[in-house]
């Protein structure tokens, strides 16, 4: 796996207003908040035996570590308190808004009372609006290998809660084993009940899974990293302008690229691709989204004013209702204009 530099962002990075729209709560509880509610539940870890948990080897391994940390979420108050300490993180980035995957194919398959669960999302969303000031929309994840009737579930959900801040639906879990033209029926079901559309694709499958995804209808793609494999795709996603939604530390960590220098995003960039900046899963993946910025700078030679054009990305790219967008968009030309 490639190499990740840890030098501080700089002063302009940190200060960028910026959104975040690949982020999955389970992969942003940091070791020191599932000790925490290890010790709720009355479990005997150590905070070194909790650190433990968030190692992994490749892809298939980090699965496994994604796993093993969102099993410790177990009821709605540490639904809550992940929610809530994700807020906090954000307004300490300058984050102004983030729509953030939960794993609610997860929940289902193993049977947690998923309607409590979301309450708690819910409270820790309110908390965190109340007292720091960010903006935070839902995406229901269905885990694609689950299947396509468990994915009809996940997405029925969305559409009973898309009155209570639920933007849309995606996709995750295992490209290749399940594709994307099995989800073509509850794409259309999600698509016809008014809810956006993502999918993760182009990650550990090739460019095909791309254009299967578009053919979903789905208006952002997560990761997208095999779209460099045919010049017919990046054209076709700079022509349509769909946003990437691009996940630098991670791809490095996970070994799906294995070197930054293999990584498409200054190439995508370059050819008029629409790419944002993202996590993914950051306490897994030890980074943060000024990490990010600063990282694409320093690598790809990214100016400030390329990064700002990034950043602007990320709320055009968002879901938010249209006077909702217009109104960070104010704040972002504002505070970028200084």
């Amino acid at each position: 796996m490639g190499a990740v530099p840890e030098a501080p962002a700089s002063e302009f990075i940190h200060h960028l207003p910026k959104a975040e729209l690949h982020l999955h709560l389970e992969g942003a509880v940091d070791p020191t908040t599932l000790h925490e509610l290890r010790q709720r539940h009355g479990e005997p870890a150590t905070l070194a035996e909790t650190e433990a948990l968030y190692q992994y080897a490749d892809f298939q391994t980090f699965l496994m570590a994604f796993k093993e940390v969102s099993v410790h979420l177990r009821g709605p108050d540490d639904y809550e308190l992940a929610t809530y300490r994700l807020m906090q993180r954000l307004k300490e980035e300058n984050v102004l808004h983030a729509e953030v995957y939960v794993a609610v194919g997860v929940c289902l398959f193993r049977k947690q009372d998923f309607a409590a669960i979301f309450e708690g999302m819910e409270r820790g969303r309110a908390r965190g609006a109340r007292d720091f000031g960010g903006s935070l929309l839902w995406i229901f994840d269905a885990t694609r290998h689950f299947g396509v009737e468990a994915a009809q579930q996940v997405f029925e959900l969305a559409v009973r809660y898309q009155d209570r801040h639920v933007a849309g639906v995606g996709i995750g879990g295992d490209e290749v084993k399940a594709p994307p033209e099995l989800f073509r029926g509850v794409y259309g079901y999600a698509e016809a009940n008014g809810l956006r559309l993502t999918a993760h694709a182009g990650e550990t499958a090739g460019a095909e899974s791309i254009w299967g995804a578009l053919n979903l209808h789905a208006e952002r793609i997560g990761h997208g990293l095999s779209a460099a494999q045919d010049p017919d795709l990046v054209e076709e996603l700079a022509y349509r302008q769909i946003p990437l939604e691009i996940c630098l530390t991670s791809n490095l960590r996970t070994g799906v690229c294995k070197t930054i220098a293999e990584h498409p995003a200054k190439s995508y960039f370059d050819q008029g691709v629409m790419i944002i900046l993202n996590t993914d899963d950051p306490a897994l993946f030890n980074t943060s989204l000024s990490h990010e910025y600063q990282f694409a700078q320093e690598t790809f030679g990214f100016t400030d004013e390329h990064l700002r054009e990034l950043a602007r990305n990320s709320f055009e790219a968002s879901f938010l209702a249209p006077e909702k967008k217009i109104e960070l968009l104010s704040l972002f030309d504002a505070a970028a204009a200084r």
